[in-house]
């Protein structure tokens, strides 16, 4: 009888639970899911938005991406920025927050709120700052050829390497201290005495961050890196607002693209680059599940 008793009771509380999670699980299937599902279906049309039908072969968009010399040239750029961008933020993010969590440095709150302070600027500010700071008779120009380093303004916009370098600098700028948030609050979770115990051992600093500071870190090393190749796949302030793709498109990544063939362009096509996009959720699906086999170390 208590058995019966008690097995009503656990069927109770699985239907109660299942109560509570239908209204955010069926909005969730139709906020998230469905449109996701009607963004494919898209992906397989051609026309204008007014007069779109079936594409012939049906997957032609997906064909068309292979043939395509600037989506080529904008997922090169992209990795471009990725592959530099990503381990120098956080590097910087990680050796930040092991400085900034010293127990004995005086005035941390304001160093952390200054470290922090850019990723709360709006991204479309931070990029028109920037576009000024580096533009021919920006600031920058007038500190280097002040300094003698440079003997005329250089046009660090107009050339493509040093535009994809501005464009480098300011994601640097623009993220660390958010990344660095996270290195934090992972560090104030590490018991000091752990630190204290090595110290005892004979292990110096260097030894210290490798041994302890690192493999303790490495789920959130793993969480922001995850979050940075996902923000980076996805860039698109930087390159509209810096550069405008510029020189001749030599900056221009995959959002920004997939932007101008959505609405960048006198006839919106919206098959085309919803099919972009796939590519890009792909990417960024492929890249985040091999970065979580990598970490993860369970047997």
């Amino acid at each position: 009888m208590n058995k019966k008793k008690g097995m009503d009771l656990l069927q109770k509380q699985s239907r109660a639970g299942w109560i509570f999670l239908a209204p955010a699980t069926l909005m969730i299937a139709v906020m998230n899911f469905w449109p996701m599902i009607s963004a494919f279906f898209t992906s397989l049309k051609t026309g204008s938005s007014a007069n779109m039908q079936w594409a012939e072969p049906i997957f032609y968009n997906y064909a068309r991406m292979f043939a395509d010399k600037l989506f080529q040239r904008s997922i090169i750029n992209t990795f471009l920025y990725l592959a530099i961008q990503v381990p120098i933020m956080l590097v910087l993010a990680i050796l930040l927050a092991q400085l900034l969590n010293n127990k004995d440095l005086k005035l941390k709150g304001f160093f952390r709120t200054c470290v922090f302070l850019p990723c709360a600027t709006a991204l479309v500010s931070y990029s028109l700052i920037f576009k000024s700071l580096f533009a021919t008779e920006g600031l920058i120009n007038t500190i280097l050829v002040n300094l003698h380093i440079l003997s005329e303004n250089y046009n660090f916009l107009g050339n493509p390497a040093s535009a994809k370098a501005v464009i480098i600098i300011a994601l640097i700028w623009r993220w660390t201290g958010y990344n660095m948030v996270f290195y934090l609050a992972g560090l104030q979770n590490i018991e000091y005495s752990v630190y204290e115990a090595a110290k005892i051992d004979g292990a110096n600093g260097w030894e210290t961050f490798w041994g302890i500071t690192v493999p303790l870190l490495k789920p959130t090393i793993i969480m922001t890196f995850i979050m940075s190749i996902n923000g980076t796949l996805q860039l698109f302030d930087e390159s509209v607002n810096l550069t405008n793709g510029g020189p001749a498109n030599s900056t221009i990544t995959m959002s920004h693209y997939i932007y101008n063939n959505t609405f960048g362009t006198s006839v919106a096509n919206f098959g085309y680059a919803t099919a972009m996009a796939f590519v890009v959720f792909i990417m960024v699906g492929v890249l985040a599940f091999i970065n979580l086999k990598v970490g993860d170390t369970r047997d």
